[in-house]
């Protein structure tokens, strides 16, 4: 069987509502994570790590990013990572790892309002990390390809390339 591993480092797919403020905070404890490991009855091997929305990420969190990759014993990676810096984060990774697997997805509709998009792109990266070669690749809504080549339409809300 495939190891993998699940990185996930915040984004949407992770927020939830909190009552006091009125915001879609992140939730850095990956409860959406627990949820569908719980669901799927499977084990889920996944650490949390920066609890970002991705406008928030800075330089330093790709670097810790970068760094949790390397330094990993997995092979086959999958990040879950907030979709509007996807391009610029796994770009950085793309620049420095060469020996493993790892694919990036996200959601742009939080797991805890609506979980379909978000459970989706998961399964979708994790069946296809175990099949896929080195390099660094993003997987989200249907569309999976070399980290370059898809790319978020801000104007429409979605994602193209192949």
């Amino acid at each position: 069987m495939t190891k993998i591993l699940i990185i996930s480092t915040g984004g949407t797919f992770n927020k939830i509502y909190n009552r006091v403020t009125g915001n879609l905070d992140v939730d850095k404890s990956s409860s959406a994570l627990e949820k569908i490991e719980k669901s799927w009855l499977n084990k889920l091997n996944y650490i949390n790590i920066i609890g970002k929305d991705s406008l928030e990420f800075t330089q330093k969190d790709r670097e810790i990013l970068l760094d949790t990759i390397a330094k990993s014993n997995y092979k086959k990676i999958v990040v879950i990572h907030g979709t509007d810096t996807i391009d610029l984060s796994s770009k950085f990774v793309a620049e420095n790892i060469k020996d493993k697997a790892v694919i990036f997805t996200g959601a742009m509709v939080p797991f805890s309002i609506e979980n379909i998009e978000a459970t989706a792109n998961l399964s979708f990266a994790l069946g296809a990390v175990k099949f896929i070669e080195n390099g660094v690749y993003i997987a989200i809504n249907g569309k999976i390809g070399a980290f370059d080549k898809i790319k978020k339409d801000k104007s429409k809300g979605e994602f193209f390339g192949d």
